[in-house]
């Protein structure tokens, strides 16, 4: 599968492109409708590749995204804002932002350190003359005499005229910038490989004055990055959309695995006589799960009543990854249990993906509620009282070991698991984490530790202090002991 460095590497040089500048055949601007920017011009804040750019033809963008020329003159610095740049016959149409386009005009034309000239026509058909408006804020206005059209409009008996007679200065014909004129260079001359649809360059890495032309470069580096991270992040998503696709076919295919085997098992214990419910008919029951008694480590218990008025208890299964092995457990080893200190289960549901078990109910709760430090002085056993839950406790482990068809090893004695009646008589309950062996059977294996912390014997958390058997068991009921007598704070 494509790894995270590799889209790293592909955004870095995505990144890496849009820096491509004029060399690699790629045009620049500064905005969105502005000209296109290759050599001889480029940006003066950027760095760019030997040969790549021309003395005296850089470029700025302005916060607004004007495209800016700055020009020396000997009264200072020229700023005007390039409007449209025509590479093939070398000239720009220029206008001030300023509003004071022929001042800068007249300077440029008495300088002679710019490498732009004024544009002029071919033929001699009119003349531009420059008059000086002092009085005005832009004190130098052009007249067009081959007409008489002023532009800047002013009043010309305001004004006198300056011995600067230009001959044809060409203006724009485009309808938006009609107060712009055009600026033409000569040097570098790039238009030939302008015609020939080849791109210009300074000769030798930039190192002389001499041009070149190069072949565009028809699918730029850009584009072809662009390609390779469709391509890469289009296989990431095909390989997400399978990987995706199989999970879902690997979990619907061992919930219906795990549905078959508690249907059979189901089947084979028919003899049972437990009453099973629909998933209806638990929310019936607990009326839509209303009054929650507690949560442990494999599910939610509720509070319900049966149609004939019997309280009981209904624990909802954790939907979990033991293959149904946990609701097979419970059944299977309390299906066939009758004892006083054993929970009777009355039935359960096996709808699809749902499974529950239902319990008597017991209204005084779990031991835990008793044997911790008590908020209410009525909740505090006495020492006869702790003896005899301490002894019915004992004899349902001793029956679960030696009573049945088969030794129950529960896995799991501690105070949330022992439930109390009206007349605090102990029963175990929550056999979820249960193995039946026969009682001729002195180890058993188990995979995992996952009883409750505290109480889980040392072999079966670690292989180092011997087989795991029955006496686990006993060793979880001493720990609960040492609990019920305050010796121990409660896990």
């Amino acid at each position: 599968m494509v790894s995270c460095s590799n889209i790293m590497v592909v955004m870095i040089l995505v990144v890496v492109c849009n820096r491509v500048n004029c060399c690699s055949g790629k045009d620049s601007r500064c905005g969105r409708h502005g000209p296109k920017i290759r050599f001889p011009f480029h940006f003066k804040d950027s760095e760019t590749e030997d040969g790549c750019g021309y003395k005296g033809f850089g470029l700025t963008c302005s916060d607004t995204h004007k495209t800016l020329l700055e020009l020396p003159s000997h009264s200072g610095p020229i700023v005007l804002q390039v409007k449209t740049i025509n590479y093939q016959d070398q000239y720009i149409f220029v206008s001030d932002p300023g509003n004071c386009l022929p001042g800068k005009l007249l300077k440029l034309h008495q300088s002679q350190m710019s490498t732009f000239q004024l544009y002029k026509y071919p033929e001699d058909s009119s003349k531009s003359i420059f008059l000086n408006c002092s009085s005005l804020s832009c004190p130098v206005y052009v007249v067009d005499s081959g007409n008489s059209l002023l532009h800047s409009g002013f009043d010309p008996i305001l004004c006198t005229r300056t011995p600067d007679i230009i001959s044809s200065l060409r203006r724009s014909e485009d309808e938006d910038c009609d107060d712009c004129y055009g600026l033409t260079w000569s040097k570098p001359n790039c238009s030939m490989c302008e015609i020939q649809g080849k791109m210009c360059k300074l000769k030798n890495n930039g190192t002389g004055d001499e041009i070149e032309c190069f072949e565009r470069q028809h699918k730029p580096i850009k584009k072809i990055l662009l390609y390779v991270t469709v391509a890469i992040v289009g296989a990431i998503m095909v390989v997400l959309i399978l990987k995706t696709y199989l999970r879902l076919y690997n979990y619907f295919k061992t919930k219906g695995e795990d549905e078959a085997r508690i249907e059979k098992f189901l089947e084979d214990y028919r003899a049972l006589n437990l009453t099973r419910f629909s998933f209806v008919d638990i929310k019936r029951i607990t009326n839509n799960f209303r009054e929650e008694l507690g949560e442990g480590a494999h599910g939610a218990v509720f509070k319900g009543k049966l149609s004939n008025e019997i309280l009981v208890a209904v624990k909802m299964l954790k939907n979990t990854v033991d293959d149904g092995k946990e609701f097979i457990n419970e059944v299977k080893a309390m299906g066939k249990i009758h004892h006083i200190n054993v929970v009777r289960l009355i039935g359960f549901c096996a709808d699809g993906c749902y499974r529950a078990l239902v319990y008597n109910f017991f209204s005084n709760g779990s031991l835990q509620n008793f044997i911790t430090q008590p908020k209410n002085i009525n909740r505090f056993f006495g020492w006869e009282m702790l003896q005899q839950i301490a002894l019915g406790i004992a004899k349902g482990i001793e029956y679960l070991h030696t009573s049945c068809d088969q030794r129950i090893l529960h896995f799991d004695i501690n105070p949330h698991n022992v439930l109390l009646d009206d007349k605090f008589v102990p029963k175990i309950t929550d056999f979820g984490l249960a193995k039946l062996c026969s009682t001729t059977q002195s180890v058993v294996s188990v995979t995992a530790a996952r009883e409750t912390l505290g109480y889980i014997a040392p072999e079966v958390f670690s292989r180092n202090f011997g087989n795991v058997s029955y006496k686990a068991d006993i060793y979880s009921y001493g720990m609960l002991l040492v609990e019920m007598v305050g010796e121990r704070k409660s896990i």
